[in-house]
């Protein structure tokens, strides 16, 4: 089995610096925004030169494009039922997978936001519509991934059947497009006991794959400061939550983890790094350590 793994590195300096660092402590795989992830940027293009610099940056390293996601920004609700806001986080949404299709990348990720005062049946078809637009938009080879939620107030993505639900009202023409990914943190802070056993751990990622029709496109690795069900989205580094480290121990073992990126969304150590500064930070130097020796086992 073959494991991509990797880390949403500090950027400081421009993208290229974020390749670079991840390049330098050996990752494989890697996270990064093309955007100020709290402004829709829908209107936010990318030079040539900015994709020309990623690029040369990435053929440095042993990440292959394909390996990388892009993370969408936070404010893209496009559960929304309120028409303005969501004409407005759909077009962010199209605008994102214009700048990561430039890139090359494999893949963009986002959370679906919140359906507010509106049935969530019906914010799961507001949802599918966004991703509809923005694959109808931009054609290319660049996936749309949701991402499962932490669960706080009425946010979309929480459970497997709320994802099989905005994945199902997507044309099966656009559907080898998208798929979803999961956030470990995400999934106990919703309620899925993943550190229960490693049979409980395993049922839930069928869980998932059964409401979808398919495995996850990625996992984000991250512990979790809150409590079970807690619905509280924060992450710490493996082994210093509530999660600990024995769950990703399991899941470094599943056959779903293979092929596909594996990213750390945990504390880095130094986020005052200098722009020209491409020394790996030693948190996840730390973290890599620690799921490289995993994957060897």
């Amino acid at each position: 089995m073959t494991r991509y793994l990797g880390a949403h590195t500090i950027d400081n300096g421009g993208i290229h610096m974020a390749v670079l660092r991840a390049g330098k402590a050996g990752m494989t795989a890697l996270q990064v925004f093309t955007a100020i992830p709290r402004f829709y940027g829908d209107k936010s293009t990318i030079k040539p030169e900015r994709v020309a610099r990623f690029k040369s940056a990435l053929a440095k390293t042993m990440i292959k494009p394909a390996n990388v996601v892009v993370h969408a920004a936070y404010v893209l609700s496009v559960a929304t039922p309120e028409d303005e806001k969501w004409a407005r986080a759909s077009a962010g949404l199209t605008k994102e997978m214009e700048r990561s299709s430039a890139l090359g990348v494999g893949a963009v990720c986002f959370h679906p936001g919140s359906a507010g005062t509106s049935d969530r049946a019906d914010s799961t078809k507001r949802i599918a519509k966004a991703i509809v637009a923005a694959l109808e938009t931009i054609d290319s080879e660049t996936r749309l991934l949701v991402e499962n939620t932490a669960g706080a107030g009425k946010t979309m993505g929480k459970t497997a059947q709320e994802v099989g639900q905005i994945l199902s009202h997507v044309p099966k023409s656009l559907r080898g497009r998208t798929g979803y990914g999961l956030d470990t943190c995400h999934l106990f802070s919703s309620g899925y006991d993943i550190t229960k056993s490693k049979q409980a751990f395993t049922a839930i990622l069928g869980e998932f794959e059964e409401a979808t029709g398919e495995a996850p496109s990625f996992f984000h690795l991250n512990d979790s400061e809150g409590e079970l069900g807690s619905n509280k989205d924060r992450h710490v580094l493996i082994g210093e939550g509530r999660i600990g480290e024995q769950p990703f121990e399991w899941l470094m073992q599943d056959p779903r983890s293979s092929g596909i990126p594996l990213i750390l969304e945990t504390p880095q150590q130094n986020y005052e790094i200098a722009d020209d500064d491409d020394s790996p930070d030693p948190y996840d130097a730390k973290m890599m350590q620690l799921l490289e020796g995993w994957t060897r086992n």
